[in-house]
């Protein structure tokens, strides 16, 4: 009965995660669904938690290290011959049995202030590992972003290279009937041939660039790599220009970016360590106490009269004055001043990235604008272009070499169209991003 109900609950996960997938498989998938997918299941992600979680232990521990510690000891010992007794301190030659047991403790009443430093960098650790695992999030929504819109370019590349097939293919029909009819060289009828060909080699071309794209995407969302992923596609999308200020968008990203954050704190880290460096120069003061009893064969109490007389109690001061370590702690506090020049040039280097990355978004935001309004005019004229010169060569006033330049310019225009529109759209939700907003299509 227990196997059988262990079998029975095995194929109901199964089924459960079947059905996950299938749903998953079925499903059209929008860019909020990959970016909140993502932010629960990539490994980077979670990696970046589990590191908050170390650093949540580790800042409990540095304040537990404030507390008293206990200790516990018990000991049973066999001497024969001439030693002393452990318990009296009496010289005798005999054999004794004896037992010891104590408690002991101690407490650091100062420390350089090395424990109280050590507590504030542990928080500040701790808050520098939110500021991470944010830096994480945010790295892998903007991956999403850029797969997304990869995939929506090459998915219209492959819908341009099947119409410039489709209509290729009727061209080589014409170009077959009039090559039949001797109205055209058979040069003609084989450009007409190889510009089929190089479309479906395009298509072929196009396809494989969705799927490498699509991979990506999977890979960032953790999905199996036999599930099938659609996305949807833009609609509506509002590509009008909006006047931004590089200064302000720049200024406010150094406020809310958990990269900059994380820097700056790590400056406050290495700053805290040259602090618990120093503090090893000072003297420190502990408080010690013991409790402890013993019992020994050569006296004649019982082992419980024993343990009553002999129970003793403990308590003092013990101070440690550093003269000299062999320089360790010099060392220590030399390494620490360099660590903080090296934070601080970390810092400042992450503060150039983001202005470099904020003054390219913002550059190819103004650029992308005006390349689509460009590339759009361009592919509205090469697409009445083609058209004209599809009726020429229908009614045999146009060569086919003509045609096919005809074609290949409008397929030129179209790509670049698409990479205007999809490089607008990623650049706009960049400078979004970087203002703290949130990417959405």
């Amino acid at each position: 009965m227990k196997r059988f109900l262990f079998l029975l609950s095995i194929l109901i996960s199964q089924l459960t995660l079947a059905q996950e997938i299938n749903s998953n498989s079925q499903k059209v998938w929008s860019l909020s669904d990959c970016i909140l997918y993502a932010v629960e299941n990539n490994i980077i992600i979670k990696d970046a938690a589990l590191n908050v979680d170390q650093a949540t232990v580790n800042y409990s521990r540095s304040k537990s290290s404030r507390l008293p510690n206990l200790f516990g000891s018990a000991s049973q010992t066999f001497s024969n011959g001439n030693s002393i007794d452990p318990i009296t301190s009496a010289y005798v030659t005999d054999q004794i049995y004896s037992t010891n047991a104590s408690l002991n403790s101690s407490m650091t009443l100062f420390q350089g202030n090395q424990i109280n430093n050590q507590i504030e960098q542990s928080k500040l650790l701790h808050n520098q590992s939110l500021f991470l695992e944010e830096a994480a999030r945010n790295d892998i929504t903007v991956s999403i972003l850029e797969n997304y819109l990869q995939i929506l370019f090459a998915k219209e590349g492959i819908a341009i290279a099947e119409n410039n097939l489709t209509a290729s293919e009727k061209e080589v029909e014409r170009a077959e009937a009039r090559l039949d009819a001797g109205s055209i060289a058979l040069s003609d009828y084989t450009e007409a041939q190889s510009q089929a060909a190089t479309n479906k080699y395009a298509i072929i071309t196009a396809k494989n660039t969705y799927q490498q794209n699509i991979i990506s995407l999977k890979q960032l969302l953790e999905l199996d790599p036999n599930q099938d992923l659609e996305i949807e596609a833009l609609d509506n999308v509002d590509f009008v220009n909006i006047e931004l200020d590089k200064m302000a968008i720049y200024n406010k990203a150094l406020g809310i970016l958990p990269e900059v954050n994380a820097s700056i704190l790590d400056v406050e880290v290495s700053e805290k360590d040259l602090e618990i460096a120093k503090g090893a120069y000072l003297p420190s003061l502990s408080l010690v106490s013991s409790l402890g009893s013993g019992y020994t064969s050569i006296r004649d109490n019982t082992f419980s009269d024993q343990f009553n007389v002999n129970f003793n109690q403990r308590v003092g001061l013990s101070l440690s004055i550093p003269i000299f370590n062999r320089n360790q702690t010099k060392a220590a506090v030399q390494t620490a001043q360099i660590n903080i020049e090296k934070a601080q040039i970390s810092q400042q280097s992450t503060v150039k990235e983001v202005y470099r990355k904020i003054e390219t978004a913002y550059q190819n935001s103004i650029s992308t604008q005006e390349q689509l309004v460009a590339s759009e005019a361009s592919k509205l004229a090469a697409e009445q272009t083609y058209k004209l010169a599809q009726k020429k060569y229908e009614l045999g006033g146009l060569s086919t070499t003509d045609l096919v330049i005809s074609q290949n310019t409008y397929t030129n225009a179209q790509q670049n169209y698409l990479q205007a529109k999809y490089l607008s759209v990623l650049y706009h939700q960049l400078l979004e991003f970087y203002q703290g907003n949130e990417i959405k299509l």
